[in-house]
């Protein structure tokens, strides 16, 4: 599956001087890790966030929001946010920081 190279490149640009955050492709897309540990990702047009499980309910109740499951099984602590969702540079700033700060504050892998 291909990624959206241009959402791709606002994480990228959003992330960038943070030098803890690395990227890895995986999922057929690529996902941006914060001391190891994923915090956010672009598959297909989406974003991806790691979100905590305490997070999660809250951040499925905002626009664009669904339960990531990729395998038919739900991921907890994680969040699928639809393109459209984050169009504008403020709300991909958002996911972006809540999925870099619950990340930050896993142990280093």
């Amino acid at each position: 599956m291909a990624f959206d190279e241009g959402l791709a490149e606002r994480v990228r640009g959003h992330l960038a001087g943070d030098p803890a955050i690395t990227e890895k492709r995986m999922f057929g897309g690529i996902a941006f890790l914060c001391g190891g540990n994923m915090a956010v990702g672009v598959t297909g047009d989406d974003l991806m966030v790691r979100v905590g499980p305490e997070a999660t309910e809250d951040a499925l109740a905002r626009p664009g929001a669904r339960v990531f499951d990729m395998t038919g099984r739900p991921m907890r602590g994680w969040v699928v946010v639809d393109a459209g969702a984050v169009a504008e540079d403020a709300a991909l700033a958002g996911w972006i920081d809540q999925g870099r700060a619950f990340a930050a504050g896993l142990p280093p892998k």
